[in-house]
C-alpha cells in the first residue's frame, strides 16, 4: 500500500471514528446539548481535528442520517424479490416498523429531531432521505398501474399516505408514547385485539405486538 492510499485509509478511519462517537453522544445527550467539544472529548482528540472534518453539528447529523439510510435502504432489498405490488407495499412497511423499532435511537435522529437544513440547503436536497422514499413510490407506482387503488389516486398520495401512517406508529413508539398511556388505556389495547392479547400479571404491554397490530390494521383498511 502506498502512502497516499494508507493517508486515505486512515482519514476514513478517522472519519468513522468521529461519526461513531457523534452518534452516541446526541443519542445520549441530544442534539441540541451536543458540542462539537464533547464529541471531541469522547475520542480524546481536540476540537480543531472535527473539524478538519465536519464544518459543525449539522454536518454530523447530515452524515448520520446517510448511515442511517443506507442501512434502512439495505432493509428494503429483500422486498424486490417480492411479485405483488401489494404485497411489497405490505412487507416495505411491515420492514419500516420493524427496523424503525429495532432501531429506536437511530431513528430519532433521522426522522424526529431538527433536520440538518443548513447542510441540506447546501446540498439542494435530502438525498440520503428521497432515496428510500423513491423505493416506496416505485412501489406504489407499481400499485396504481395494477389496479388496486382507486385511479384518482396518484402514486405520490400513496407513498405519502403510507409513510405518514408508518411513521407516526414508530413515532409514538421511539418516543414512548405508548409507555406513557395509563394502566386503564393499555387494558383498553389489549381487549380490543383480536384475537385478544394476553394481560401480562405484571399489567405491562408488549408495545411492539401493539405497534405491529396497529401496522397491520393500516394495511387491513388499503386492502380493503
Amino acid at each position: 500500500m502506498g502512502i497516499a492510499e494508507r493517508k486515505a485509509r486512515e482519514r476514513e478511519e478517522m472519519r468513522e471514528l468521529i461519526l461513531d462517537a457523534a452518534t452516541r453522544v446526541f443519542i445520549e445527550e441530544g442534539y441540541d446539548k451536543t458540542s462539537i467539544r464533547n464529541i471531541a472529548d469522547r475520542i480524546e482528540y481536540s476540537p480543531a481535528t472535527i473539524y478538519l472534518y465536519f464544518a459543525d453539528k449539522d454536518a454530523l447529523l447530515f452524515a448520520i442520517h446517510e448511515r442511517g439510510f443506507a442501512l434502512l435502504l439495505k432493509a428494503f432489498e429483500p422486498v424486490r424479490q417480492i411479485a405483488n405490488p401489494l404485497d411489497k407495499l405490505e412487507e416495505l412497511g411491515r420492514i419500516y416498523v420493524s427496523w424503525g423499532m429495532a432501531n429506536p435511537e437511530f431513528y430519532d435522529l433521522m426522522f424526529i429531531a431538527r433536520a440538518p437544513v443548513n447542510v441540506m440547503e447546501a446540498k439542494s436536497g435530502w438525498d440520503c432521505g428521497m432515496q428510500t422514499f423513491a423505493f416506496l413510490h416505485d412501489v406504489c407506482k407499481e400499485c396504481l398501474a395494477t389496479g388496486h387503488f382507486p385511479v384518482s389516486m396518484t402514486s405520490i398520495d400513496l407513498a405519502m399516505m403510507t409513510w405518514t401512517g408508518v411513521h407516526g406508529i414508530v413515532s409514538l413508539f421511539v418516543r414512548k408514547r405508548f409507555s406513557g398511556m395509563s394502566q386503564q388505556m393499555q387494558h383498553y389495547i389489549i381487549a380490543d385485539c383480536c384475537p385478544p392479547l394476553p394481560i401480562p400479571t405484571d399489567g405491562s404491554v408488549e408495545l411492539p405486538d401493539i405497534s405491529m397490530r396497529t401496522y397491520n390494521a393500516f394495511i387491513a383498511s388499503i386492502r380493503r
